[in-house]
C-alpha cells in the first residue's frame, strides 16, 4: 500500500476516524508515550499524526510549542483544528519535512501499517532526531490482537472465501518484527513491548455503524459491496464478535518498540 493509497482510506473526516479507530488510539496514546519516554523539554515529532490522538498527549506533556506533526491525509486538518499552536505539516513518513537532528523524539502510532517502505520511514525518523534522542513506533499486533479488525477480516473470509490484500494481517505486527526494523535502521538499545487497550460499544449496531463511515481499509472495503453483500457480511461479523445482545467491549493489543539514536 503506497502512502497515497493509505491516505486515501482516511478521507471520511476526523469525526468518522474517531468513531472508528480514535476510540482505540486515544487510550493507546499515553501508554505509547510512556514507552517512548516522553519527558518535559523534548522537541517531539508525531509521524502520521492523523486527527491528533497522540499529538494531544504530546501537547499535554510537552506544550504545543514543542510538538510538531505531519500526515499526508486530510485528517491533518482535523488535527490542526484540535491542536492550535502545534506546527503541523503535510508529508509522508518516508520523506519527513524536517532537518537532520532537529528533534529529540520521533514517534509513529499506528502508522507503519500504511507506509510503502517501513525501513525508509524509520531511517527518516532516525535522521531527524539528534544523538541521544529516541525513535518509537507502535502497530496493532498481527496475530489477532486487534479484535475489531481481525473479526471483520474473518467475517469477509467466511462470506467470500478469501480476504482482499488490504484486509490481510498487517505488516510489522508479529513479535520481534518492529524491534528488528528499528535495529536495522541503526537505532541502539531497542526494546519492544505489548500495550493493551479496549473500546466499549453500547450495541453491535454501534460497532457496525463505525464501519459504514468508510474509514480505513475495512470501511473502504465495505463501501464497495452491494446491499445484499453488506447484509451477509454484517451477519457473519455479528457472529465473529460473539453475537452480543447489549453492551460489550473489544480488546486490542499493540506492539511498541523504542530505540536510541547514537549518531548519524
Amino acid at each position: 500500500m503506497s502512502p497515497t493509497e493509505g491516505a486515501a482510506t482516511f478521507t471520511a473526516g476526523g469525526d468518522a476516524y474517531d468513531a472508528f479507530m480514535g476510540r482505540y488510539a486515544v487510550p493507546l496514546a499515553p501508554l505509547f508515550a510512556d514507552v517512548a519516554g516522553v519527558t518535559p523539554g523534548q522537541r517531539a515529532l508525531d509521524v502520521g499524526c492523523g486527527t491528533g490522538a497522540l499529538t494531544g498527549e504530546l501537547v499535554r506533556r510537552l506544550g504545543a510549542h514543542r510538538v510538531t506533526g505531519c500526515d499526508p491525509s486530510p485528517l491533518l486538518e482535523a488535527c490542526r483544528a484540535r491542536h492550535p499552536g502545534v506546527d503541523l505539516r503535510a508529508g509522508t513518513a518516508e520523506d519527513l519535512p524536517y532537518d537532520d537532528g532537529s528533534l529529540d523524539l520521533a514517534v509513529a502510532q499506528l502508522v507503519l501499517h500504511f507506509v510503502t517502505d517501513a525501513p525508509r520511514a524509520l531511517s527518516e525518523m532516525r535522521r531527524v532526531v539528534a544523538p541521544d534522542g529516541r525513535v518509537a513506533a507502535c502497530v496493532w499486533d498481527s496475530t489477532g490482537g486487534m479484535r475489531m479488525l481481525t473479526a471483520f477480516s474473518d467475517a469477509v473470509r467466511e462470506v467470500d472465501g478469501q480476504v482482499p490484500e488490504r484486509l490481510r494481517r498487517w505488516p510489522c505486527g508479529h513479535s520481534g518484527e518492529l524491534s528488528q526494523l528499528l535495529t536495522d535502521a541503526g537505532l541502539e538499545d531497542v526494546a519492544e513491548t505489548e500495550l493493551q487497550v479496549g473500546s466499549r460499544y453500547d450495541s453491535f449496531d454501534e460497532l457496525w455503524s463505525t464501519l459504514t463511515l468508510g474509514t480505513g481499509p475495512a470501511g473502504a472495503h465495505l463501501a464497495t459491496l452491494s446491499r445484499d453483500a453488506q447484509r451477509a457480511l454484517r451477519t457473519a461479523y455479528l457472529a465473529q464478535v460473539g453475537s452480543p445482545s447489549g453492551a460489550f467491549t473489544l480488546g486490542a493489543v499493540a506492539r511498541a518498540a523504542v530505540g536510541t539514536v547514537t549518531g548519524h
